[in-house]
């Protein structure tokens, strides 16, 4: 079995909708929440970006049909924002409606800092008609602190990461330390203004510092949720909801596997570490 092929078995969920559901049913039954990502990014034809809108209806109806503890997370790029902006808006719309119908969410996903803008744009335009639309801050962007403040305000749910993709020094912190000094700022921003954040970290000492600033903050544990990817920190996972705390995972299913991994290879040396690192951790 080839290396990639290993990592696809242990981080990707497969490549059907059906074992995606296979997945969060495990899980639901170790009292974690899921959020179900359909991978696909950079498209740039009308019809395939229809059909991934297309898809996510289809898997929130499933979700509800099937009564699993699931939400969905999708990237404005698979819907067509490098097509055209309001194409893209409308395309997300009508999954945020499926969504709404069943009573559930939708994540969108933040991408490369080309894109952060545009994307919070959407999550803005579509949360003016509904407040089952949340957005993602990456920690490691300098803009953070205020786009975190302005979510604030506007009642917006937030995923606080520390962010994924290459980005120059005149947009991001490079060094670690920063990244982390950053993301401590944004939890307390959040745990002490924000709306259900969703804290997503697999930082054992970011976590314990968002368990000490709950307490803190007299906070119950149902007033935000811990996030983690899908075959990460397994263990952690089941112990925090074994504590008591709202946990939910990451689940990524598909068959664009290849592309979802290569790129996140190719752009950040830390990738690459992490992923080795936890690749046979349980």
């Amino acid at each position: 079995m080839g290396l990639l092929t290993l990592m696809a078995r242990r981080f990707v969920a497969g490549k059907t909708a059906d074992a995606a559901m296979t997945a969060v049913r495990k899980l639901n039954a170790q009292k974690i929440a899921t959020t179900l990502d359909i991978l696909g990014e950079d498209v740039t034809d009308r019809a395939e970006a229809t059909r991934a809108a297309n898809d996510y209806i289809a898997l929130l109806d499933r979700i509800a049909r099937e009564g699993v503890d699931a939400n969905v997370s999708l990237k404005l790029t698979m819907m067509g924002l490098e097509i055209d902006k309001e194409f893209c808006l409308d395309n997300v719309r009508r999954v945020v409606a499926a969504a709404a119908k069943h009573k559930s969410f939708v994540r969108v996903d933040m991408e490369g800092s080309a894109v952060t803008q545009a994307t919070l744009d959407v999550v803005r335009a579509l949360a003016k008609a509904s407040p089952n639309v949340g957005a993602v801050i990456q920690s490691y962007l300098y803009r953070s602190e205020d786009d975190v403040k302005a979510l604030n305000a506007a009642g917006i749910k937030v995923r606080l990461c520390k962010g994924a993709y290459r980005e120059p020094k005149t947009v991001a912190f490079q060094d670690k330390r920063d990244v982390n000094a950053n993301y401590s700022k944004l939890m307390r921003l959040l745990l002490e203004g924000g709306t259900y954040p969703a804290i997503a970290t697999h930082d054992t000492k970011l976590i314990a510092e968002c368990k000490q600033r709950v307490a803190r903050n007299g906070m119950r544990k149902d007033q935000f949720e811990f996030q983690m990817l899908y075959g990460i920190r397994n263990a952690l996972q089941r112990r925090l909801a074994a504590e008591g705390y709202r946990v939910r995972c990451y689940v990524p299913f598909g068959t664009h596997w290849l592309p979802y991994f290569m790129r996140r290879l190719r752009e950040r040396r830390a990738n690459v570490l992490f992923v080795l690192k936890n690749l046979f951790r349980r």
